[in-house]
């Protein structure tokens, strides 16, 4: 006789997009993954530096395929139901290193980045907190595929931003976080769960996920 079983928890790859270890977006990224592990989901946290990978070389793909560091990035987003990046802001734009590992994981088929959602956050020192790199993130990461939340999160003055206890000093900050993460949960569920709902992801009025224009990059 069939069994109703329980769905195993939703999971979620959770990376700090800097290499220094004591970033502000390594924090940052702690902080996320303790909010999403608090729900009862997976949350696989991982580092900058587990995705380690040459600059991207064309001829270097031709002759020797995907660095490790690559095909890690790649394993990791296959086992995962949603990721969060919290990505520093270098010069009102995306940190090189993250962009390669974009770059060279574009390159493989199927492509991971697919219908994924994503979670984009940020902290840094200047006082709109590294917003502006969270935009020009969007754009490869949308190109691709990946559903990013429209409601992104930034971190102003990031050096005083974080208690001992790895929470956000502001009591209003740290609940708005809470708030745009459990939002951010709960669409990835009803995506996960909910199988008798069609998926669809519109990038303009009338589109549809198998219109030529949204294949560009999946193929």
């Amino acid at each position: 006789m069939p069994t109703d079983t329980l769905p195993g928890p939703l999971r979620f790859l959770v990376f700090g997009a800097a290499l220094r270890a004591d970033s502000s977006n390594v924090r940052l990224a702690s902080l996320v993954a303790r909010l999403i592990s608090d729900t009862g989901a997976a949350v696989d946290l991982a580092h900058m530096r587990d995705f380690d990978m040459p600059l991207y070389d064309g001829d270097m793909e031709a002759g020797e395929g995907l660095p490790p560091g690559a095909l890690a990035l790649r394993d990791r987003l296959e086992q995962c139901d949603a990721f969060v990046i919290s990505s520093p802001e270098y010069n009102a734009s995306v940190p090189g290193v993250l962009k390669n590992a974009i770059d060279w994981v574009s390159r493989v088929r199927p492509q991971p980045f697919k219908t994924k959602h994503a979670l984009l956050v940020s902290a840094s020192p200047s006082l709109i907190g590294g917003n502006r790199g969270l935009w020009a993130l969007r754009v490869p990461l949308e190109h691709l595929g990946t559903r990013v939340y429209p409601d992104m999160f930034s971190v102003a003055n990031s050096y005083q931003a974080f208690a001992e206890d790895g929470t956000l000093t502001d009591p209003g900050l740290q609940q708005r976080l809470t708030e745009t993460v459990s939002g951010f949960l709960s669409l990835v569920e009803a995506d996960v769960r909910y199988v008798c709902l069609e998926r669809r992801w519109y990038e303009f009025l009338g589109d549809r996920t198998e219109a030529a224009i949204t294949q560009r990059a999946e193929k």
